[in-house]
């Protein structure tokens, strides 16, 4: 009898032991699909460096070796020709914190950086998207799609504006799921460290104020008997209002306090950036990202309409986002944390982990330390600064920087845009006369480079242009063309040195 319960235990384990051995499959497979999943863009920066294509990480850098050498967040225009006048940096520890890992790592700090953001990137894509709670591979699907709406962003403290608003909006939409006040504790440290980063941290504000009005609202509907909210009960009031208030106030804990809100206004959405910058224009939709964006909102105004009961915030913060982010092409991440946000409501539930919730348990922080591995493991990939600066030779003035610096010429220098970032970090001695800080330099400012650029302003009506005694352009520049060849004006200009980049002229009564 011993012998026979033992077969039939024996018998029973079998299908056990089987259905064991085929949610470990699984299991392993939904690991490797999420370490794709996490660090495939990380990975990818480590193949392409693409940490220093804006030219404004350039300048930051600079700026954050000025902060760390001094001990002190600038409050006027370093290196630049106007360096008297005032000067917000809303930026500075992004710039602190840059020049802190340069200075362990040289130039590959950057990039770095920028993989490190890439997985906190995709994390915060698959949290949004439902993570562990809805279905697997419908997350999977939703993240990667957000993601590759986001594949163009680089290493700017913009960066840290999308990495913090996705935190918030995991926190607001968290904390309305389980009516729990605690998950907007968080929100005062969150907005302290955001607002010391970058200034887009004051539309984290508005939409923590959106949040605040529509619980406002949802709680007067709820007095009136004009909407019962659903099992759970609406979110307190006093708690949320409270950390809303606390969140402003840690905001202003910054060096420049009160002063960011008109330099967020100036330097954000000011008309300057709006004429000149293309970053600023609609979306022109003649990219695959552009299209994913929109499919992602569609898809989310969609969910809005299946959800029930409906979530009036999620539906106020999608036509807000919208309206931005199709507004201004810069922002369009604005648009993607919500629009997977709002799909990911309507996805269905998570089945199959039920059974083995031993395996899930594990899933997690595996996945995540081994994601975190591979992106340590590929930095160290990256090529050293001697390479970096080879490669940047090709797009950057390097060579003509040299020779500039080399033969000692005068100052004060004139540069285009397009290279003052660099300028400022490679060049530092010559103060640039014109680069990104759009609130250093004013509207005025502003509106005579690029009408001189643009060729609709006479030369002399540009001081910076004036004053100039030496000028790094170009090569291929309407500029630089027109002091070379027009005749009433290549007499007045010397060019001592040309490459296929960029030529320098100096004026001809300089000596030689």
């Amino acid at each position: 009898m011993a012998d026979s319960a033992a077969r039939s235990h024996s018998e029973e384990s079998v299908p056990e032991r089987g259905a064991t051995c085929a949610a470990t499959l699984r299991w392993s497979v939904r690991g490797l699909v999420l370490l794709a999943l996490f660090s495939v863009a990380a990975l990818y920066e480590a193949k392409q460096v693409a940490a220093f294509a804006s030219d404004d990480i350039w300048w930051h850098l600079r700026t954050g070796m000025w902060i760390l050498s001094h001990h002190a967040v600038p409050v006027r225009g370093l290196f630049s020709q106007v360096a008297d006048r005032p000067w917000v940096d809303s930026d500075w520890g992004f710039q602190a914190i840059l020049a802190a890992a340069y200075s362990v790592f040289g130039l590959r700090s950057a990039s770095l950086l920028l993989m490190l953001s890439k997985f906190l990137l995709a994390l915060l894509t698959f949290v949004l998207a439902g993570g562990w709670r809805k279905n697997f591979w419908s997350v999977v699907l939703l993240s990667a799609a957000a993601q590759y709406a986001l594949a163009n962003l680089t290493l700017i403290p913009m960066f840290c504006s999308v990495l913090c608003f996705g935190v918030e909006l995991i926190l607001l939409l968290e904390s309305r799921r389980h009516s729990d006040a605690r998950y907007l504790f968080c929100l005062p440290p969150l907005f302290f460290l955001w607002a010391n980063l970058h200034i887009q941290f004051v539309n984290g504000l508005l939409v923590l104020g959106l949040f605040l009005l529509v619980l406002v609202a949802e709680h007067i509907m709820q007095k009136l008997r004009l909407r019962s909210h659903p099992r759970t009960g609406l979110l307190p009031l006093a708690p949320a209002a409270t950390t809303a208030i606390f969140s402003l106030v840690a905001a202003l804990i910054t060096p420049n306090s009160l002063r960011l809100f008109p330099e967020f206004s100036a330097t954000v959405y000011g008309s300057a950036r709006f004429k000149y910058f293309a970053e600023m224009r609609a979306l022109h939709f003649r990219q695959p990202q552009d299209f994913v964006l929109l499919a992602l909102a569609m898809a989310a105004f969609l969910a809005l309409g299946l959800e029930r009961p409906r979530d009036y915030f999620k539906c106020a913060l999608m036509v807000v986002s919208v309206m931005l982010a199709f507004r201004v092409a810069r922002d369009t991440w604005f648009a993607v944390f919500p629009a997977i946000a709002c799909v990911a409501a309507v996805l269905p539930d998570a089945t199959d982990e039920k059974r083995f919730p031993g395996l899930r348990n594990y899933e997690k922080p595996i996945v995540v330390s081994l994601g975190l591995l591979f992106v340590l493991i590929a930095f160290m990939r990256v090529p050293s600064d001697e390479v970096l600066l080879r490669r940047a030779s090709k797009t950057l003035p390097i060579n003509a920087c040299d020779f500039l610096r080399n033969k000692h010429l005068p100052g004060p220098l004139f540069n285009t845009s397009g290279w003052s970032g660099f300028l400022v970090w490679y060049l530092p001695e010559y103060p640039v006369s014109i680069d990104s800080r759009l609130g250093l330099y004013g509207d005025r400012a502003n509106a005579q480079y690029f009408a001189l650029i643009d060729g609709t302003a006479r030369l002399e009506t540009n001081p910076s242009f004036a004053g100039a005694r030496t000028f790094l352009l170009e090569a291929d520049s309407g500029l630089a063309k027109g002091l070379t060849t027009l005749p009433t004006l290549r007499d007045q200009f010397r060019v001592v040195y040309q490459d296929s980049l960029a030529v320098v002229l100096v004026r001809s009564d300089v000596a030689e």
